[in-house]
C-alpha cells in the first residue's frame, strides 16, 4: 500500500537561504507515517491508550534537491517490513505534479509498552499487515 500526503512548505520551515531546513524532512516523514496508519484504521491515540508507543530507533534521509517556501509537496509513504516488534517505512518527497525526487528516506519504528519492546497485539498487527499489500 502506498499513501500520498500533501504538505505545503511553511515560511517557518525554511532557513535564511529560503530552502526547507533538512530537519523538517524527518517531520514530514512522520506526517506521512501517521497518515499511512490512519488509512489502515489505526489511531495513534488509541494505541497510546492501550499503552503502546511507536518510537523511531533508526532514520535515514538522502537529499537530492531543495524544497522552498510555498512548494506543495507530496509525501509518499510505504511499508517495507513488519514484525510484531517493529516496522520499517520508506518515504519519497516530491513537489506535487513533478517526478523529480527532492528527498527519500526510511524509518525503523519499534512497538513499546512501558519503555520496553513488546509484541504488537493482533488488533493492530492484522491491520498493519494490510499495509504491506
Amino acid at each position: 500500500m502506498i499513501v500520498k500526503t500533501l504538505y505545503r512548505v511553511k515560511f517557518y520551515d525554511t532557513d535564511v537561504m529560503g530552502v526547507a531546513h533538512h530537519a523538517n524532512y524527518i517531520r514530514w516523514f512522520e506526517t506521512g507515517r501517521v497518515e499511512f496508519l490512519r488509512e489502515l484504521g489505526i489511531d495513534l491515540n488509541e494505541m497510546m491508550s492501550d499503552g503502546i508507543v511507536f518510537p523511531i530507533v533508526e532514520v535515514t534521509a538522502k537529499f537530492h534537491a531543495p524544497a522552498k517556501f510555498d512548494d506543495e509537496l507530496e509525501i509518499v509513504t510505504a511499508a517495507e517490513a513488519l514484525t510484531k516488534a517493529k516496522m520499517k517505512f520508506n518515504y519519497t518527497i516530491r513537489k506535487l505534479g513533478e517526478e523529480k525526487v527532492l528527498a527519500e528516506g526510511t524509518s525503523l519504528n519499534v512497538f513499546t509498552n512501558d519503555g520496553k519492546i513488546c509484541r504488537l497485539p493482533d488488533k493492530y498487527y492484522s491491520r498493519l499487515t494490510r499495509g504491506l499489500e
